[in-house]
C-alpha cells in the first residue's frame, strides 16, 4: 500500500509580470526593466521566499527563448509535476490574456499551462487571434467560451484575474455574473484582486464553488508577495497546485494573505472631477456630493453591493481565513537600509513576517519599528481607505 506524501506550507504568488525579455525586448510596458524571467525567479527564491511564483507573460515568444535558455545552460530544471525549478522555487508558466465579449467591456483572465511545451503551443495559437502575441495581457479575439476549450484542451488551468476592480475585472465591469461568460464548470479559482477580501466576495452565491487566491499582480520587484497565498502541497508544481485548487487529496489553500481591502487603491467610489473618495452614504448617488461632477468610478465594494445576491455575505466553511496583513514595503520607517538588516538577520520576507519573533525583529532594528512590523503583520495598523487609482495609506501606531 503506498504511502501518502507529507504535505508541506507552501508560499504561493500567481501573478507576477515579466517587464522585459534579457535582450530588453519589453513585453509589460509599465514593467519594471528588472522584471525577466531570471530576475523574478532569483527574487521569489532569494529574497521573498516563495516556494511557487506565477509569471504571467510566459507566453512571450522572447520569455519563451529565456526559459529555454535557462534550461539548456543548467541554471534552471524542469520541475517534477510541472513548472520550472530554480533552488527550491518552482516556477508555473502562465498568460494575462484580455477578452471582450460583444456588448461588453474588456476583462482580464489567467491562464497557466503544465508545461513549456503546452505554453508554446499555446501561444502559437494566440498568436493568430492577438495583434502582438510579444506583448502582455493583449486582447484575444476569440469567445471567452472558446478560449476555455483551448485552455483546457491541452491541460491548463482558467484564473479570472482581480474579479471587483473597475480597471478590467470581470465583476468590476464586465458582467453581473460570471456565468454570463464562462462555463462555471471551467474556472479553476477566482482572483480577488487588491480591494477585496473573501467577505466582500461573499455577497455572490455563484463564487461558493471556488478556490479563493490572493495574488500581487506585481510590475515591479518588489512588488512580489505584496498578496500572497499559502498552499498545502507535496511539493512545488503545477500539478499540486491543480490539486490545491480542486481541493482534492488533502491539497489546498489553506491562507489568504492580503492587503486590508481599504489599503486597495480601488476600494471606494472615486470622483474625477475634484478627486475626492465618496463617503459611503453618498456611495449609491450618480453625483459627486462635494462638486457635482458626474465622473464617478464605481468603487470596488461598492460595485459588490450593487450586483450582489445576498443581503449579508456568506464565507463557506471550507473557505481558508483571510488574513490582513500589511506589505513591509508599506510601513512607515522601513527604510531600505533597516530592510537589508533584517532580511541579513532572517534571510527572506516571508521569515521577517512569518517566523522571526518580535523581540528578535526589536534586536536588529529597534523596539518601535519592531511594533510597526508586528502590527503590519497583525493587521492592526490604522489605514485611510484608497480610491479611484491611489493606494490607501498607513499610519503609525498610535498616530
Amino acid at each position: 500500500m503506498a504511502l501518502e506524501p507529507q504535505l508541506k506550507s507552501c508560499y504561493c504568488d500567481l501573478h507576477v509580470h515579466i517587464g522585459r525579455t534579457s535582450e530588453g525586448q519589453a513585453v509589460k510596458i509599465s514593467g519594471s526593466r528588472d522584471l525577466t524571467f531570471a530576475g523574478i525567479a532569483k527574487e521569489a527564491a532569494q529574497r521573498k521566499g516563495m516556494e511557487l511564483i506565477g509569471i504571467i507573460d510566459s507566453h512571450s515568444p522572447g520569455v519563451l527563448r529565456d526559459i529555454r535558455d535557462a534550461l539548456e545552460s543548467g541554471e534552471m530544471t524542469v520541475a517534477e509535476g510541472g513548472g520550472i525549478a530554480y533552488r527550491g522555487t518552482t516556477i508555473v508558466l502562465g498568460t494575462e490574456i484580455e477578452i471582450r465579449e460583444p456588448g461588453r467591456k474588456e476583462c482580464h483572465v489567467l491562464a497557466f499551462m503544465p508545461d513549456l511545451a503546452a505554453m508554446s503551443d499555446f501561444s502559437g495559437w494566440m498568436s493568430r487571434h492577438m495583434r502582438n502575441v510579444n506583448l502582455s495581457s493583449q486582447r484575444l479575439y476569440v469567445p471567452a467560451r472558446e478560449l476555455q476549450d483551448e485552455i483546457y484542451g491541452r491541460g491548463g488551468l482558467l484564473i479570472p484575474a482581480h474579479i471587483f476592480t473597475p480597471h478590467k475585472g470581470l465583476y468590476g465591469c464586465a458582467a453581473e455574473r460570471m456565468a454570463d461568460l464562462f462555463d462555471l464548470d471551467r474556472i479553476a479559482a477566482v482572483e480577488l484582486g487588491l480591494s477585496a477580501d473573501s467577505e466582500m466576495a461573499g455577497y455572490l452565491s455563484e463564487l461558493d464553488r471556488y478556490t479563493f487566491l490572493t495574488n500581487s499582480d506585481a510590475h515591479s520587484l518588489g512588488k512580489i508577495g505584496r498578496e500572497y497565498n499559502v498552499l498545502e502541497l507535496a511539493e512545488p508544481s503545477f500539478a499540486e497546485l491543480k490539486l490545491a485548487l480542486e481541493r482534492k487529496e488533502g491539497r489546498r489553500v489553506s491562507a489568504n494573505f492580503g492587503l486590508n481591502p481599504r489599503l486597495g487603491k480601488y476600494h471606494r467610489t472615486y470622483c474625477g472631477g475634484c478627486g475626492s473618495i465618496i463617503d459611503e452614504s453618498y456611495a449609491t448617488s450618480e453625483r459627486c456630493p462635494y462638486c457635482g461632477s458626474l465622473k464617478l468610478v464605481k468603487g470596488v465594494f461598492d460595485r459588490i453591493l450593487d450586483i450582489a445576491d445576498r443581503k449579508t455575505p456568506f464565507v463557506p466553511a471550507d473557505r481558508p481565513p483571510y488574513h490582513y496583513q500589511v506589505p513591509l514595503e508599506f510601513i512607515p520607517g522601513l527604510g531600505k537600509a533597516k530592510m537589508n538588516l533584517l532580511l541579513q538577520a532572517f534571510g527572506t520576507e516571508m521569515n521577517i513576517l512569518h517566523a522571526a519573533a518580535e523581540e528578535d525583529i526589536a534586536a536588529v532594528v529597534g523596539t518601535e519599528l519592531a511594533a510597526h512590523i508586528a502590527a503590519a503583520r497583525s493587521g492592526t495598523l490604522a489605514l485611510t481607505a484608497g480610491g479611484g487609482g491611489t493606494y490607501g495609506k498607513v499610519a503609525k501606531p498610535g498616530s
